[in-house]
């Protein structure tokens, strides 16, 4: 997907985060029509809305304030954890596929680390000289 050009895309292209929640995101929007009738405003909404919940997040701890970063950055952390558990419980109740959980989880995995890692460099201010 190519992004419009402008200044607000050209400030995103380092921003490998906000790429996989997006990239994963977009995953959930290839599974959503497979998940059953009766499930579809329910777990399926729920988990597509935290998935947007943290898109939003992760973009305003991008462009926050350094002394904020770390605070919005947890929040997405907890969101991402929170979505992880409904995607398993989608699972377990059978609503979507052993291979869509699997692939979902993957990118989410990727995500958790690359978030994990984020938070870990304001722990560590020396370690790096970038923000994200």
């Amino acid at each position: 997907m190519t992004r419009p050009n402008s200044t607000l895309s050209l400030s995103l292209d380092n921003a490998s985060i906000l790429n996989r929640i997006e990239e994963g995101y977009l995953i959930w929007v290839d599974i959503m029509p497979h998940i059953a009738k009766g499930a579809r405003y329910t777990i399926r909404t729920r988990i597509e809305n935290k998935f947007l919940d943290l898109l939003e997040l992760s973009y305003n701890a991008y462009f926050t304030e350094k002394e904020k970063k770390a605070e919005k950055i947890a929040n997405c952390i907890l969101i991402l954890d929170t979505l992880k558990f409904l995607v398993s419980v989608a699972w377990e109740g059978k609503l979507i596929s052993h291979r869509h959980c699997e692939i979902v989880s993957l990118k989410l995995e990727e995500t958790g680390r690359m978030l994990g890692g984020w938070r870990n460099s304001f722990k560590n201010p020396d370690k790096k000289n970038r923000d994200l």
